[in-house]
Formats: C-alpha cells, structure tokens, sequence
C-alpha cells in the first residue's frame, strides 16, 4: 500500500505535537510505503528536515505558500477563460455553491499559469464584482491586491499535481485538506482526514487576533479558511478527531455525522517504567513543562505563574524544556523576562528525551491558549507526575477524566490567568501526597485508555478498510 500523507507547516520541519505523531505513524507502519507532501511557508525551509525519516518514506515533496516564483511565471501570453472556466473561478471566490470538480480541473490545466491568472482580466472583473457586491466602502487597489495575495497559496496549491497513491491522509483540513480533495477527485482513491485541532476554528482566533489582517480582511480570510473546511468534509470518506467535543465541533461546522470518529493518541508508557526519579537529598519542588517555545504555548504567562508561585514558596524550579528556535525572538523574549524578574531557578534545556527528565519532576505545567490533546500531558502521566494546563483542546478532558473514575490527574486554569496558575502551582507544592495521587491518577489513565499500539491498530484497520472499499467501488464501475 502506498499512502500520500499530506502535512501542512509541522513533520518533518518542526519538532513535537502533530509532528512526532505523523513521524510515529510512519515508523510503526512498516509495510506502508509513504510519500510525505508538505506544505510549508516559503523556500527557506526547503530540506531542513529535522526528524530522520523512516526508511518507509519514499519521498518528500514540498509546496511554498508564499513563493516568488509562480508556476509558469515566464509565460506572458493573455489568459482568456471560457465561460465555465470563469464561473468556476467566480464560485471560488464568491464561496456560493463552489463546484469543486470544475475547480479542480480548471487549476490543472496546463494552460493556466499563476501569472497570467492573477494578473489577468478575468481575475480583476471576478474581484471587481466581488468587491461591488459586499466591500466598496475600502479602496479598490488595496482590496484587488489583498484578494491576489490571498489566492495565490490557493492557486499554489491547486496547481501542484498531487502523487498518486492507494490512500491519501490529510493531517489537518485546511490547504492540506485542499490539496487532499483534489487529490481524490483526480485519483479516485480514498481520503482520510484527522484534525487534532479543529482547523477553522484556530484560524479564525488567529486571524481575530493578528496585526496583520484588518477590518473587512478579518472575515474574508475567516470564510477563506471555512470554505477548504468545507471541501475537505465534503471530500472525505472519514474525519477523524482527539476527542468527543472537537468530534461534535466538526459536525457542527458542517461535517457529514457519519463520516465522523474519535481517535485519541496514543503513547508507549513501558518507555516511562525505569525512568530515573527525583534524588531523595533534592530540596527543589520541580516544574516540568515540555514545549515548543512559541507564542501558542503562552511561555510568557508560565514564567510570570511561576514568579508569583515562587515568591511564596522559595523552593520552586521551573524547567522549560523544548526547542528555542522555531520562534527565536519569542524565545529570546521570555528568556528576557526571566532577567528582568530576577528570577532565579529557571532552565532552558533546548530540545531533550523526555525520559531523562520527566520522572525527576513534582508537577508537569502547560499554560497554551490552543491545543488538541496533547501527548505532553500524557507522558507526564506516563512517569506519574500531576499536570496543571489551561482549559484549551481536551486538557480539561485528559485531567479528570472521561471514560473513568480514578479521580483528578491535576488542575485545569482559565487561559492566561496567571493568578489561578499560580494558585495551582502552590496547591500542588504544599501537598506531597495530593502529587503523588494525582499522579497515580494519571499514570492509570494513560494506561487504560491512550495507548499507542491501539492509536496505531485504528489506523492500520482504517488504512485497510478505507482501500478496500475503494477497490471494491473501482472494479463495481468496471463491469
């Protein structure tokens, strides 16, 4: 079986989350044959792998969002469109009634360049009308051009020839979603979806709070992102998310019910049975937290939690652990505010095994403002350290339980509420044997419900049934 997994701005680029989940997947599935597609920002990351690919991998391909060098770009010859051809183009962007098909096989054409497309007359009249319709109060210039940024990734990503494969597994909706849908349409082979996050949803709090996107561009970049959603369910033979609550989400947002299913990750907690522990002569009360240090961990509020934690209990050590160059500014920021606070007691380590640290911790902290189901939290379960995160994704879910009675693994806070987390912090460090109960809690969670070889057994059987069906379908036409 040959399976076209198709990630966009995480594996094989960046370290963690959806990252180490894809880079799993592909290492347990041995007898899978895998073509990685990712879609990344720009050329500057082209190649700069920072996993070692499993030898199943085939083939890495690459699509740039934002690349100065159009597909066909050197062809000057005037576009005309015909007239299914422009309204194929005019359902794209007036998000009424979008006819995929004709999409799809209106970007495919060889005689359609990016250049000629976006610089045409065609596109300005389609934005003209657009704009006449529902935006004339803001300056045509400025609006034409927004509009030509805003579709050239679209186009981009159209007019890429997806690889052919038996499968193809999109690990988010979004462009990848896209590029997945075409792909089927192209292929007829099937399309799996799985979102640990809920797409549209982050986006849309994104753009809400960006600087770089104003006034009437917030909305239409909103419904920019709700319409490959959209796509992506339409196209989908199954959706897969972490969690009930995103799974409800999806159907909310316009998810075919029945294409839905919870898949919650997975971990090996065997790897966490010998870890080394904390020396019985260590004074310190550790605070773990394993992360990337970006802006959506909120690593500023975690530092500031901890500040206020340790003017009351002086024996607190903050362990940040992760890598600091994704987002070096943001990092080198937060590190700043750990000199300006004089506090002491706080490390950045940078990237590390997790095995070597963990079980040396009393707490384990995240403070995002967006997750899915983080398998940071269930390590920490794993080496049976209490965890205390943010109300974001299913952390509230993971923390007291679901499925289960063994009662609370640790504190869930409000987003960005520095007070509630350092309360949380300072509950935990008065209390030893509230630690090592909650962690117990924890550790039997994990156990029972989030291993890794049933994750792993789920998309076995779903890789099987999903091709087939679809062979099934295949030879049923022939006849």
């Amino acid at each position: 079986m040959r399976v076209c997994i198709i990630v966009e701005g995480c594996y094989p680029y960046i370290m963690g989350g959806v990252s180490s989940w894809t880079h799993n997947l592909i290492s347990q599935m041995k007898d899978v044959e895998f073509i990685v597609q990712a879609i990344i920002v720009d050329r500057s990351m082209r190649g700069k792998f920072r996993y070692n690919l499993p030898d199943n991998v085939i083939s890495v391909r690459e699509i740039y969002l934002q690349d100065d060098d159009w597909v066909g770009v050197k062809k000057r010859k005037k576009l005309k469109l015909s007239s299914m051809e422009k309204e194929a183009l005019k359902s794209l962007i007036f998000s009424n009634d979008i006819h995929w098909p004709s999409v799809f096989d209106f970007f495919q054409s060889p005689d359609i360049t990016l250049n000629n497309l976006l610089m045409g007359k065609d596109f300005m009249e389609i934005v003209e009308e657009y704009y006449e319709t529902y935006y004339d109060r803001v300056a045509f210039t400025n609006f034409l051009w927004t509009m030509r940024s805003m579709y050239l990734p679209v186009c981009i990503i159209l007019k890429n020839r997806p690889p052919q494969a038996d499968l193809y597994h999109s690990v988010a909706t979004g462009y990848s979603g896209l590029f997945g849908s075409m792909a089927k349409h192209l292929y007829v082979s099937p399309l799996l979806i799985s979102e640990h996050g809920i797409y549209t949803r982050e986006r849309e709090e994104e753009i809400i709070k960006a600087d770089w996107v104003k006034g009437i561009y917030k909305d239409i970049w909103i419904q920019q992102f709700a319409k490959f959603s959209h796509c992506a369910y339409e196209y989908a033979d199954k959706v897969t998310s972490l969690f009930e609550t995103a799974r409800q989400l999806q159907i909310e947002i316009g998810c075919p019910k029945e294409k839905t299913m919870v898949t919650p990750n997975g971990i090996k907690p065997e790897r966490f049975e010998h870890i080394e522990r904390k020396a019985g002569d260590d004074n310190f009360i550790h605070i773990g937290s394993v992360l990337r240090v970006t802006p959506i961990k909120d690593v500023k509020t975690m530092i500031h939690a901890y500040y206020y934690a340790k003017q009351v209990e002086p024996r607190l050590k903050l362990w940040i652990m992760g890598p600091l160059d994704e987002q070096p500014e943001y990092a080198q920021e937060c590190m700043d505010i750990v000199k300006m606070l004089n506090l002491s007691d706080v490390e950045f380590t940078g990237p590390i095994n997790v095995t070597d640290y963990l079980g040396k911790m009393d707490m384990f902290l995240l403070t995002s403002i967006s997750e899915g189901q983080p398998l940071s939290i269930l390590e920490a379960f794993a080496a049976k350290v209490p965890c205390i995160a943010t109300n974001v994704g299913n952390c509230e879910g993971l923390i007291h339980g679901e499925r289960d009675n063994f009662g609370d693994a640790g504190i869930v806070a409000p987003v960005m509420s520095i007070s509630r987390l350092s309360e949380a912090i300072l509950t935990l460090s008065k209390d030893e044997g509230l630690r090592k109960q909650m962690g117990m809690n924890g550790y039997r969670r994990v156990t029972e419900f989030y291993n890794d070889a049933d994750c792993m057994e789920t998309y076995r059987s779903l890789y099987r049934t999903l091709t087939e069906r679809s062979n099934q379908t295949y030879f049923a036409g022939k006849e």
